[in-house]
């Protein structure tokens, strides 16, 4: 089994044990972070083909590819952006596989090291489902 092979949140719930808690906003006192130009050109022209081509490919390589990014930039390079890496974690629990992105504390580019940040995305634009 690998990552991709996981369907649904009530699947990963059960084989790890984990609760769910949606009443905490994680991220409420973390004071909003103003982007670049660079970026904010990017996305504007980028945003209309992405919705035009309607695609998961179209949509990693012209908007979440340069928004991670632009989180390095700001972080002054101390943060690892890896696409498309193998990631293997445990094989048994299904911990394994090729990821889209990863991004990591440390600026580390050629090999990927711990913390990492995750990232799930809804597919086929199904945000229960993702």
């Amino acid at each position: 089994m690998s990552y991709s092979e996981f369907k649904t949140i009530a699947e990963v719930r059960e084989r790890f044990d984990l609760r769910v808690d949606e009443s905490k906003n994680l991220f409420a006192d973390i004071p909003p972070v103003e982007v670049s130009e660079f970026l904010q050109q990017i996305l504007e022209r980028n945003i209309p083909l992405a919705n035009a081509i309607n695609t998961e490919k179209a949509r990693s390589e012209l908007l979440i590819a340069p928004t991670l990014l632009e989180i390095g930039f700001i972080y002054k390079n101390e943060v690892g952006f890896f696409s498309g890496s193998e990631f293997n974690i445990d094989s048994e629990l299904g911990l394994d596989g090729y990821c889209d992105f990863i991004l990591t504390a440390s600026r580390e580019i050629h090999e990927i090291h711990r913390p990492v940040l995750t990232l799930v995305e809804a597919k086929n634009e199904n945000i229960k489902g993702g």
